[in-house]
């Protein structure tokens, strides 16, 4: 890779080393203590032990905090699509009187 830098991550107070462009650097360190935040909440609500179960329950836990952000987003762009629809219709029909009492 061209023009990357290694980044060292703390995660469950282990570190990690990655190669991530410049720019990249930010959405990794904030990815990375999501992560660990997340990682420690199961750790510390539940009985289980070991890395890799505790990667996959926090895992499980993001992508459903993930697919329900998902679905409400799309129940809001439903909603303001609708919304628009409406407004446009009531648009038209201000305009079509005017036009009628234009003429």
């Amino acid at each position: 890779m061209s023009n990357t830098q290694t980044v060292t991550v703390s995660i469950l107070d282990k570190q990690y080393q990655f190669s991530c462009k410049p720019e990249e650097v930010s959405a990794l360190r904030e990815s990375a203590s999501y992560l660990d935040a997340k990682m420690r909440e199961v750790k510390s609500n539940s009985t289980v032990l070991g890395l890799d179960r505790i990667a996959v329950m926090a895992a499980l836990n993001i992508a459903n905090d993930f697919l329900a952000a998902s679905k409400q987003k799309d129940a809001v762009i439903l909603s303001t699509e609708d919304e628009i629809h409406h407004l446009n219709g009531k648009l038209d029909q201000a305009l079509n009187r005017i036009k009628s009492i234009n003429r």
